[in-house]
């Protein structure tokens, strides 16, 4: 019995993933027997094999042209290029010059090529687009009453427990219950540093897991994942077509019917006209049909800014749409949101300065202990603090917060005050604040502390003063370096918006170089800067942290949402999210924005030049239809690779 041959799968393999090469090498193989045959006066056998070239090569796009014509009632390009075939391989029946039908073939051969070239580079940029991301796997290891099963991932449900061994990727979005672990998250975030996890933290579907076993909890189903609301962002954003796209299209409508409405004219006036005969008429006419197609004008913008799309998205950056990477290359003038965006929006101790006679571990120790009990910000900075600098905690009892003045309790039987200095004040011994300038000394570092845009915090025990805490939100470490950047790119103007006090503001302004700032704002107040700023520079970027931000970040030309790993808000409401919730990331999205806005420029001046001048040569009589073809198609070709340089960093 005779064994199965490979050869069957690997050509159905072969026509499902490159159907449109398939059809291209085959009409090649035939044109070429065609040809031959022609050449050894074998006319019949020609008959025979050109017209399977003309159907094979030519099929595809004649079935697309003639749905346009029907359903839309419009002509493209793909018709024009059939009916200019057709046109030769009848005018050489016609006049028994038969290399006119091998001129119709090497057309659709070469527009074969052109479009299974063009399909190639499509695929080309979304493989790299789903590259992006690390697959997650099919299933994971749940535990189930003590047992390790694996199941599909569209089973699992919210509350399952899972098994993530070393070196494995993380199945779905969940939380850490046990274990410790640094995860690269460079499938979401783009960044290749691994990030340390441990018990409470959130992990993310197709994150590679490091050298620890986690255990996790699904706190969200699978469709939900972080991952799997990217991907469909990414395949949103390549099937939305930006303003100057949908132009493009527009315009070649119209351009197609005027096409054929000039080569009906060329193919009937030139022989009154001109005196041509009325083979060279038809020939020029029907090479006009083809040089004359936008088919470069056409791929001068998609495969550019798809290109852009996926290089952002290797990056750590979403872009939701191209219209957005056009408009981040337009953009003008900048607005940053403060908190959380050009601050890391998690407030800190930056100074603790200690009464006579104490010691700055003294102060953080009572202080930690007392705010240890208190869930406001400022008291976790300050326990924060603490645990970092591994302070051994004294038990606290009575502890009492006072609404907007601060916390008291008592330790080892001692009253002991955290808060505002009036609050404090109040407790302390008179005898210690009669002592010359001592009062003053603290008083002044509090204003200068506060002028500086930080937070003070007062700290007593057993009536008397232990010293003052400094807390402030930090500024990221990038922020200034991205705001000198930004300038030297060309950014006419820099805002910040924030609903901060003026001074605290100002302070941060002034460090970070942004001359402008709107304080004490409302989320409605922050629309009316934008919309202000709009009339001025008509392009504006909004930069904010997606949640509070969110309605300037609509209202603005470009939002950008610093991602933060996964903020719901961010990835719906912003048109760029920064996945890796670095700053640094804007100017490359800005410089990706710039370098989109030149490709595409080059490839529109190149394919018009490249038609003016293909309607030049044939008028003067100086093209045939192969070099017509390979000069529309090429420059077609050139336009798409050109527009493939943008996946490069």
């Amino acid at each position: 019995m005779a064994q199965p041959s490979l050869f069957t799968p690997r050509l159905t393999q072969l026509l499902k993933q490159h159907p449109d090469a398939v059809a291209a090498a085959i009409c090649g193989i035939l044109v070429i027997l065609g040809w031959l045959a022609l050449h050894l006066h074998w006319v019949g056998l020609a008959l025979l094999i050109l017209p399977t070239a003309y159907v094979i090569g030519g099929y595809e796009s004649a079935r697309e042209g003639l749905t346009t014509l029907f359903k839309e009632k419009q002509l493209d390009v793909d018709l024009l290029m059939i009916v200019a075939a057709l046109g030769a391989a009848g005018l050489g029946l016609w006049r028994q010059e038969y290399y006119l039908i091998v001129d119709g073939a090497v057309l659709i051969l070469i527009f074969a090529i052109s479009g299974a070239l063009e399909g190639y580079a499509m695929q080309r940029t979304e493989r790299d687009i789903r590259s992006l991301m690390s697959l997650t796997p099919d299933t994971a290891r749940v535990i189930w009453q003590g047992e390790e099963q694996d199941i599909a991932i569209a089973k699992l449900q919210v509350g399952d427990r899972v098994l993530v061994k070393p070196g494995e990727l993380i199945p779905t979005d969940a939380i850490i219950t046990e274990g410790y672990s640094t995860l690269n998250e460079a499938s979401i975030t783009g960044e290749s540093l691994p990030v340390e996890k441990t018990v409470g933290d959130e992990v993310f579907a197709g994150t590679m897991n490091g050298n620890g076993a986690l255990k996790l909890k699904v706190h969200q189903p699978p469709e939900s994942s972080l991952i799997q609301r990217v991907i469909q962002l990414v395949k949103q954003a390549q099937t939305e077509a930006p303003p100057s796209q949908l132009f493009i299209e527009r315009f070649e409508r119209g351009y197609a019917q005027l096409i054929v409405m000039a080569g009906l004219l060329l193919a009937i006036l030139p022989p009154f006209l001109l005196a041509w005969d009325w083979e060279t008429t038809i020939y020029r006419a029907l090479i006009f049909l083809v040089v004359a197609s936008p088919c470069a004008l056409m791929a001068s913008i998609m495969p550019t800014l798809l290109s852009g799309i996926a290089n952002g998205a290797r990056q750590g950056i979403l872009f939701k749409t191209g219209a957005q990477l056009e408009l981040i290359g337009r953009v003008k003038a900048i607005a940053f949101d403060k908190t959380g965006t050009l601050t890391t929006g998690k407030l800190q101790v930056v100074q603790i300065i200690p009464a006579a006679g104490r010691s700055q571990q003294q102060v953080l120790q009572i202080a930690a202990a007392l705010e240890s009990l208190s869930e406001h910000p400022i008291g976790g900075a300050i326990v924060q603090a603490a645990q970092q600098q591994q302070v051994e905690l004294p038990t606290v009892t009575h502890a009492q917060a006072e609404i907007g003045q601060g916390i008291s309790g008592e330790v080892e039987g001692q009253r002991v005050l955290v808060g505002k200095a009036a609050f404090v004040q109040k407790a302390l011994k008179v005898s210690q604040l009669q002592v010359a300038g001592y009062q003053d000394k603290l008083q002044a570092s509090t204003a200068k502390l506060e002028a500086g845009g930080k937070t003070v915090v007062w700290v007593s025990y057993a009536e008397e003063l232990l010293g003052i805490i400094a807390i402030a939100d930090t500024l990221r470490p990038t922020a200034t370096t991205i705001v000198k950047h930004l300038k030297q790119l060309g950014i006419e103007q820099i805002v910040m918006l924030t609903g901060d006090n003026q001074r605290t503001a100002q302070s941060v302004a002034q460090e970070l170089g942004i001359d402008q700032v709107y304080a004490e704002l409302l989320p409605e107040d922050k629309v009316s800067v934008i919309r202000q700023l709009q009339k001025q520079y008509h392009a504006i970027a909004m930069v904010g942290d997606g949640i509070n931000d969110a309605p300037a970040l609509a209202q603005a030309s470009v939002g950008v949402a610093m991602g933060a790993a996964g903020s719901d808000v961010a990835l719906e409401t912003a048109d760029i999210i920064l996945m890796a919730d670095r700053l640094e990331k804007l100017e490359q999205a800005i410089r990706l924005g710039r370098r989109s806005q030149t490709i595409v420029k080059q490839n529109i001046t190149f394919a018009l030049s490249f038609i003016v001048l293909l309607l030049v040569t044939n008028f003067l009589g100086h093209i045939t239809m192969p070099l017509g073809v390979i000069g529309h198609e090429g420059s077609t070709v050139l336009v798409t690779l050109n527009g493939l340089r943008l996946l490069r960093n």
